[in-house]
C-alpha cells in the first residue's frame, strides 16, 4: 500500500466525511464510466433493465481494472497476467472501455468512436501511449471472451396458480408481462464461483408463523391506501424505484472528485462496485427464478390458499407500486407496478448491499456522509452518513412499496454482503 492510499485512508479514520460536490471528475476511469452507463441506458430492457445494466457495467469496469492493473500492478491480476509499467493507464483504461462497449453494443460505434478518438488525442504519442492501447485492447477481448453478455429473450406464462408460485400480472394488452432481462438468471458470474455459491435460503414455508408476520406487515405497510405507512415512506419507496447501477456508479465518481483518487485507485473503487453488483444480481436472479415464490399482491388476494390460519385473503388489495398512485406520489416515468418477475430475493436490494459494502471496503470505514439521487424525483438529494444505513432503507422501502416480503429483502442484503465480502477478499483487499 502506498503512502498516498495510508494518508486518504487516515484523513478519512480522522473524520473527512464530507457531502461531495457535484462537479464531474476528469479521469479517464469516470469519464468513460459516465459514458458506458449513458449508453446503456439508451439500449432496449433487455439490456437497460437494472439487473442487465448491473452485467454490461461489470464487463466495462472489469476490462478497464483489468488493464489498468497491468499498467500499474497493484493488485492480484485480473484478465492480463503479464505486467506493462512502462504503458500509459489512461490510454489502457479508455481502450479497454471503448473496445467492450463498442463489441457489445455496435449501433453505438459513431459516439464511441468519437469520444475514444478525443481520449487518446489527450495521451502524449509515443511508446508508452501505444502500449496501453495494446493492454486496453487485450483486457477487453478477454472479457469479451469470457461470455457473460448472454442477452436471449426469455417468455413467460400467467403460470400454475398454485399457492406460493409466482404469477405474472396481465399486461394492457391482456398478455403476461414478462421479464424482459430474465437471461441474467443464466449469465456466468464475473469473480464468485456460480450463481449458487451464494444462495439464498429460500421462502419461508407458506404455513409458518414467519411468513404470516410478513405476509400481514406488507399487507398493512404496502397497501395504496395503508394507513400505518407514512408520507416519507411513500415517497422513500417511490424514490428507491430507480437503476441501482447509474445511481452508485455516480456516487463513485463523486467519491473520485472529493478523493482526487487517481486512474489506478478509480479503476479498482469501480471494479469492486460493479464487479459486486453483478454477481450479487446474478445470484439474486438465479435464486428468483429458482424459487419462483409468488408476489405480495397475489399471495394476498389468494391468502386463502395459502393453507396458514394467520393469513386472510384479501381479493381487492393494491400495492403502493400500481398504475392508479397519482403522479404527483409517482414521479417521473413510467407507471409504478409490480416487477414482472418473481419476489424472492430482491434485486434492488442486494444491489444496495453489495455496492454500500463496496463503498465500505474500499474506504475501510461504514461512516461517510454522502448523497444519492433518484430518476423518479429529478434533482432531489437524499443524504445519508454510513453506508449501512442506505442499505437498510431500501430494504424497507421495498415492504413499503408492496413489492416484498421482509424475509427476501434481508436474504437480499446477505447475498450483497457475502458476495461483495467474498470478492473483497480473494482479488482486492491486499491493494486496499
Amino acid at each position: 500500500m502506498n503512502l498516498r492510499r495510508l494518508s486518504r485512508l487516515a484523513a478519512l479514520c480522522a473524520g473527512v466525511a464530507l457531502v461531495v460536490p457535484s462537479v464531474a471528475s476528469a479521469n479517464e476511469v469516470t469519464k468513460w464510466n459516465e459514458i458506458a452507463l449513458n449508453t446503456i441506458s439508451t439500449q432496449p430492457p433487455i439490456a437497460s433493465a437494472p439487473n442487465a445494466t448491473g452485467v454490461f457495467t461489470a464487463m466495462v469496469q472489469g476490462a478497464v481494472y483489468g488493464a489498468v492493473n497491468a499498467v500499474d500492478r497493484h493488485g492480484r491480476p485480473y484478465l492480463i497476467n503479464q505486467s506493462f509499467p512502462h504503458g500509459s493507464d489512461d490510454a489502457a483504461a479508455a481502450t479497454a472501455a471503448f473496445r467492450v462497449l463498442d463489441t457489445i453494443f455496435p449501433a453505438q460505434d459513431a459516439s464511441l468512436q468519437a469520444a475514444y478518438a478525443t481520449s487518446l488525442a489527450a495521451v502524449a504519442d509515443g511508446p508508452s501511449k501505444d502500449t496501453g492501447i495494446a493492454v486496453g485492447t487485450m483486457a477487453a477481448d478477454a472479457m469479451i471472451a469470457q461470455g457473460h453478455d448472454g442477452r436471449t429473450v426469455i417468455g413467460c406464462t400467467f403460470g400454475s396458480g398454485l399457492p406460493g408460485v409466482w404469477q405474472p400480472l396481465a399486461g394492457p394488452t391482456g398478455a403476461p408481462l414478462c421479464d424482459p432481462s430474465a437471461w441474467v438468471r443464466d449469465a456466468k458470474p464475473f469473480l464468485v464461483d456460480s450463481a449458487t455459491q451464494f444462495q439464498s435460503d429460500g421462502p419461508y414455508p407458506l404455513t409458518s408463523a414467519q411468513y404470516a408476520a410478513d405476509l400481514n406487515e406488507v399487507k398493512s405497510l404496502g397497501a395504496i391506501n395503508s394507513t400505518t405507512r407514512t408520507p416519507e415512506q411513500t415517497h422513500a419507496a417511490v424514490f428507491w424505484q430507480t437503476n441501482p447501477s447509474p445511481n452508485y456508479n455516480a456516487v463513485a465518481r463523486r467519491f473520485v472528485d472529493q478523493f482526487s483518487l487517481d486512474v489506478s485507485d478509480s479503476a479498482r473503487l469501480f471494479a469492486l462496485l460493479d464487479l459486486s453488483m453483478a454477481d450479487a444480481a446474478i445470484t439474486a436472479w438465479h435464486d428468483k427464478y429458482d424459487y419462483n415464490f409468488w408476489r405480495p399482491i397475489t399471495a394476498i388476494r389468494h391468502a386463502d390458499s395459502d393453507g396458514n390460519p394467520n393469513t386472510v385473503a384479501d381479493p381487492g388489495w393494491t400495492p403502493l407500486f400500481d398504475p392508479s398512485l397519482p403522479a404527483a406520489i409517482g414521479g417521473v416515468g413510467p407507471a409504478l407496478i409490480t416487477p414482472p418477475y418473481p419476489e424472492a430475493p430482491s434485486g434492488a436490494t442486494s444491489a444496495a448491499s453489495a455496492a454500500m459494502h463496496a463503498f465500505a471496503s474500499f474506504f475501510g470505514t461504514d461512516e461517510m456522509t454522502f448523497y444519492v439521487t433518484s430518476s423518479r424525483f429529478p434533482g432531489e438529494q437524499r443524504t445519508f452518513h454510513r453506508f449501512s444505513d442506505l442499505t437498510a432503507e431500501v430494504l424497507e422501502a421495498r415492504i413499503w412499496a408492496g413489492i416484498h416480503f421482509r424475509h427476501s429483502d434481508v436474504q437480499a442484503a446477505k447475498i450483497g454482503q457475502d458476495v461483495e465480502s467474498y470478492i473483497d477478499t480473494h482479488w482486492f483487499r491486499a491493494a486496499h
